[in-house]
């Protein structure tokens, strides 16, 4: 295998499945979430209802969130996953019934807005689940030698499904309305399902099963703290993605700022994710790994300065550059920061360090969304974003002058001793 190949972990049969699955999985609840984004705030005309969506699946998802990952170190990942795929099908196709005529005939706004809140919810349970139980998978199907090119593919097919759930979301709500649009995200719920099935079960590598759960909770929380490259690069984006949440508004910018409709909705949710994606395939060929850490400071601070640009723009094709370059900006920094807890994090740790990271950054959006709907309704929209923008810049000095290590941070030296592994 050549030392710099762009498609070594693409040489290994299950992890080509591995981003099937992620990539139907993405998408279906990518999609998911921007259809009852339209949805809600349609029945509402309240931007304070966008954020109560993404409040509505954090509080579950951090509440369990390290229960989780002690769950997950201490369980088979296959099997853990095939349940995760399973429930989320099953609240799919309840937001498909909620947005079936026949079966809300008579149904007030409240009544199916709550409804719908109420599903998101039990989604959030899921979602503490399903993030640190693909994130311990993941290591078990490459060599760790690897994991940086790994990690680069599982991201770039991450962003696919970023890219594509949102902009079929905006297309089909105005091509064949909310109702079907959230049977394909039930279709790809169930494609999900079928190609982990061609995934053989993986060993358990924790020595410790069995082991205490405020134990095993208490070290991971321990290592992750101690750990400051990976406390900073957590840190770094969870504050970043929260107060840099302007897509949680684009719903308002849609309709009521720029006037475009669905379809233009579809383009501004969808142009974030090309930008990242663009920058993950071209990352497969010009790794990030050299100076990794003033990488990751410059590519936030580029992010607040487009949603900065976003906020302030009136014009429809202005707002797409800068949500495109946020994406490019954005998709540095999280090869970066996952090529960082890839290489950091122990095997027999990794549900726990992913859980952390889940309550941080993985919730940070759902808060993120939250915190865009408040400060919206109490500011208005465009203020609220510019807000958000000049956050994430005050953010990326502090945490510059508070976590030296990251900034020195270099990640050539880690990538060699694993490949002497």
């Amino acid at each position: 295998m050549q030392k710099n190949d762009p498609y070594a972990a693409l040489r290994f049969k299950e992890f080509n499945i591995f981003l099937v699955m992620r990539f139907a999985m993405v998408f279906a609840w990518s999609m998911q979430f921007v259809v009852i984004e339209w949805q809600v705030y349609s029945l509402t005309k309240d931007p304070l209802s966008l954020g109560i969506i993404g409040l509505m699946e954090v509080i579950p998802a951090v509440s369990l969130a390290l229960f989780a990952g002690h769950i997950v170190d201490q369980k088979e990942k296959k099997g853990l996953l095939i349940k995760c795929l399973l429930a989320f099908s099953v609240i799919s196709f309840g937001l498909f019934l909620l947005t079936w005529p026949e079966v809300i005939s008579g149904w007030s706004s409240n009544k199916i807005l709550y409804s719908i809140y109420f599903l998101v919810f039990l989604g959030g349970f899921i979602r503490a689940f399903l993030g640190p139980t693909i994130f311990s998978l993941f290591a078990l199907i490459v060599p760790k030698k690897i994991y940086p090119n790994a990690a680069t593919w599982s991201s770039s097919v991450w962003q696919m499904g970023v890219v594509l759930g949102p902009a079929l979301a905006g297309f089909s709500i105005n091509w064949i309305g909310v109702h079907w649009s959230l049977c394909l995200v039930f279709a790809f719920s169930i494609i999900a399902l079928i190609s982990l099935s061609f995934i053989s079960k993986k060993p358990i590598l924790n020595p410790k099963i069995g082991e205490n759960v405020f134990k095993s909770l208490k070290e991971g929380i321990k290592f992750v703290y101690s750990t400051k490259v990976i406390l900073g690069a957590i840190t770094l984006d969870m504050i970043a993605v929260l107060f840099g949440g302007a897509v949680a508004l684009l719903p308002i910018f849609a309709q009521d700022i720029l006037h475009v409709g669905s379809e233009g909705f579809g383009i501004l949710r969808a142009s974030p994710a090309v930008g990242a994606l663009l920058i993950m395939f071209t990352s497969a060929y010009f790794p990030l790994n050299k100076n990794a850490g003033m990488k990751l400071l410059a590519a936030i601070f580029g992010f607040g300065i487009c949603i900065i640009v976003f906020g302030l723009s009136s014009w429809f094709w202005i707002s797409v550059v800068a949500l495109f370059l946020s994406g490019v900006t954005d998709g540095i920094s999280m090869i970066i920061r996952q090529t960082i807890l890839q290489l950091k994090t122990p095997d027999h740790m990794r549900g726990r360090v992913a859980s952390v990271n889940s309550m941080f950054v993985g919730s940070s959006n759902e808060l993120g969304a939250f915190e865009s709907g408040l400060t919206a309704k109490l500011m208005g929209t465009v203020t609220a974003v510019v807000f958000g923008g000049a956050m994430t810049l005050l953010t990326v000095g502090m945490t510059g002058a508070f976590f030296p290590k990251l900034r020195k941070l270099d990640l050539r030296k880690d990538i060699k001793e694993h490949e002497k592994e």
